[in-house]
């Protein structure tokens, strides 16, 4: 089912190198394609936007208007049950709760001689919220952009997703954004969106950052659009490493294995053990629970695609080859799952022993599931309460203050050779015997 390499084989490097170049973002074609839609949406606005929906959602909103309406959340309530209510309550509750732990207080520290210095935290005024379309409704997509921005104090939240082919938007996306506090919902997708978020048009109200996952042209939009506004980070194909020895389930492994094949054929599914017997295992669990999945195309192109087992000499060696990987998903199936977690340097999120499996982190466990991708783990982060917010420092001196690191200050400007700013420094001291 997926290969099977070891470590030493000389195939390991081009099986990493491909992992974690499967996502391209400088197709031309794509990018001459972004830009023509930015261009236009910057010229023509809500036209373009209407255009753009006809043409790629063949969908005509001109007489509708691009805003969700009340009247058509109330009817969503009606349409969806009281299960999947209760559902989307206890991952708003469980994701807000989370990042509420990271909110940080402003503050000021007071020096002896009256300096004054400080960091002062204010959440942002409106912040834009991407959420794909397609067969499905990605609500936790709402819940994991949204209720963090709210928990921030994000004075105003919209939302953008592409419309169904009637023009309206999926009854269960629709009251997981109200739950979560959503102000406002266009009913725009792809990099039209993006592009009325950055620029603003006639309907659409333009946001200070935008954050959300989405196809290669949303991506690209939102590389574009960073600049005239901030945004979350530039995401690829989803993937999953799995960090197992010979005490790990191979059917747990195998399951979550499928659990990320099963979004794109893109998807990453790597494991990584020490045990021969368990990578031989897995594969034959992998084509068990593959005939029983609904998406197993997709599960099986990207298996083959960009799956492997990669069988390390000691558990040191399968770290060291886990932090090369930078994974978005990193799952920790062995003994003492602890024990190593000091070592683990590079991931976007770790599932730690044998019952946290992936997808409890994508709905329902509270930690953000926008996780950097394709290696970027290595530097970046998972969203959090600081994406929604921003910080300015505060800086307060008293003459005595200034007095004891004028001089300081006064050669670093001169040998920058900048003279007004040494002169800054120096007149609030000329004419003083003080």
């Amino acid at each position: 089912m997926l290969k099977i390499l070891k470590t030493t084989d000389v195939e390991i490097e081009s099986e990493l190198n491909k992992v974690l170049n499967r996502s391209s973002f400088d197709n031309e074609a794509q990018v001459e394609a972004v830009a023509e839609i930015w261009d236009n949406v910057k010229t023509k606005g809500d036209q373009a936007i209407f255009e753009y929906t006809a043409r790629f959602d063949q969908v005509d909103l001109k007489d509708k208007g691009l805003e969700v309406q009340a009247e058509e959340i109330e009817a969503a309530y009606k349409e969806v049950d009281d299960k999947f209510l209760k559902a989307i309550r206890v991952s708003i509750k469980n994701v807000s709760e989370f990042h509420s732990k990271q909110l940080q207080e402003s503050w000021m520290d007071i020096k002896e001689d009256g300096v004054i210095l400080g960091q002062k935290f204010e959440p942002l005024e409106k912040v834009g919220i991407y959420v794909p379309g397609g067969s499905a409704p990605l609500v936790s997509s709402v819940v994991m952009n949204g209720a963090p921005a709210k928990v921030a104090g994000v004075k105003e939240i919209i939302m953008v997703t592409p419309p169904s082919k009637d023009g309206g938007i999926n009854p269960y996306t629709l009251v997981t954004a109200a739950e979560v506090g959503v102000d406002r919902i266009y009913k725009v997708g792809g990099a039209q969106a993006i592009a009325g978020l950055a620029l603003g048009t006639e309907t659409m109200t333009k946001v200070d950052k935008i954050v959300g996952p989405g196809n290669i042209y949303v991506t690209l939009a939102k590389k574009m659009a960073f600049g005239y506004v901030d945004i979350d980070m530039l995401a690829g194909p989803s993937e999953v490493l799995v960090l197992a020895d010979e005490s790990a389930n191979p059917r747990f492994v195998a399951a979550d294995l499928l659990s990320q094949a099963e979004h794109d054929p893109m998807a990453s599914s790597i494991l990584v053990t020490t045990s021969s017997v368990l990578a031989k295992e897995v594969n034959l669990e992998l084509e068990k629970q593959l005939a029983k999945l609904s998406r197993q195309d997709i599960c099986k192109e990207s298996l083959e695609n960009y799956g492997a087992i990669l069988v390390a000499q000691d558990l040191e060696e399968a770290i060291d080859l886990t932090n090369q990987f930078a994974p978005e998903h990193l799952e920790v199936k062995v003994d003492d799952p602890f024990a190593i977690l000091g070592k683990l340097k590079n991931a976007g999120a770790i599932f730690m022993g044998e019952y946290a499996a992936e997808p409890i982190g994508d709905y329902i466990a509270g930690p953000n599931h926008v996780l950097p991708t394709g290696g970027s783990a290595r530097f970046y982060s998972p969203l959090n309460i600081d994406d929604f917010r921003k910080k300015s420092s505060i800086i307060y001196y008293t003459k005595a203050g200034l007095e004891k690191v004028k001089d300081d200050a006064v050669r670093i400007a001169e040998v920058e050779g900048l003279d007004a700013h040494a002169n800054s420094i120096k007149v609030r001291f000329e004419g003083s015997n003080e």
